[in-house]
């Protein structure tokens, strides 16, 4: 079932136990952790999933069994991002490794630097932060696509996904007049 939960404190709190402990395992392999997603946008309503982004210089790296080590269950049937719509990428640009942690629902998207994808989730994240008509936006899709579809995830994001591209159409507009670059690390 998808429920739309209020924003929660708790969820930069929790974002950071997470980060240290990859940080901690990983070491410079990270180049980046991120909170992203709608529980890193302070005030914005989200399903109760801590989505961290774990940037890494090679994909292949070996990371597997450390990650494994920390409770994280690897999933090879998710193995990239979607493409925005009427954009022709090379299939690199999109290629992602996905983890889930077993015990609390933590989404762990292992992505390439500066790829398309890497470049994405923070850039979502930052405009959503910055320009709060966007995200109160994107907060009410996110409510009715959980009220009338509460128990197909499919279409939730079938739906969801195209309107994020739309919001990124601002966003990459935002970036250019604030200068946006990637942020530091989050952990």
């Amino acid at each position: 079932m998808i429920i739309i939960e209020p924003y929660s404190p708790s969820w930069v709190v929790e974002f950071g136990i997470f980060g240290k402990a990859l940080r901690s395992a990983l070491g410079g392999v990270a180049l980046g952790i991120h909170h992203i997603g709608s529980t890193s946008v302070p005030g914005m309503v989200a399903k109760d999933v801590i989505d961290i982004q774990l940037t890494v210089e090679d994909l292949n790296a070996e990371i597997r069994t450390l990650l494994e080590g920390l409770g994280y269950h690897f999933r090879e049937d998710i193995d990239r991002d979607h493409c925005p719509p009427g954009m022709e990428l090379p299939p690199e640009e999109l290629q992602k490794r996905y983890y889930q942690l077993r015990e609390r629902r933590v989404h762990l998207h292992v992505r390439a630097a500066g790829r398309f994808n890497q470049r994405y989730a923070l850039l979502f994240r930052d405009y959503l932060r910055a320009t709060p008509t966007a995200a109160n936006a994107y907060a009410e899709v996110k409510r009715q696509l959980a009220r009338y579809f509460p128990e197909n995830i499919e279409v939730y994001y079938d739906i969801k996904d195209p309107v994020t591209d739309a919001i990124m159409a601002g966003a990459l507009h935002w970036s250019e007049t604030v200068s946006w670059t990637e942020p530091p690390n989050d952990a």
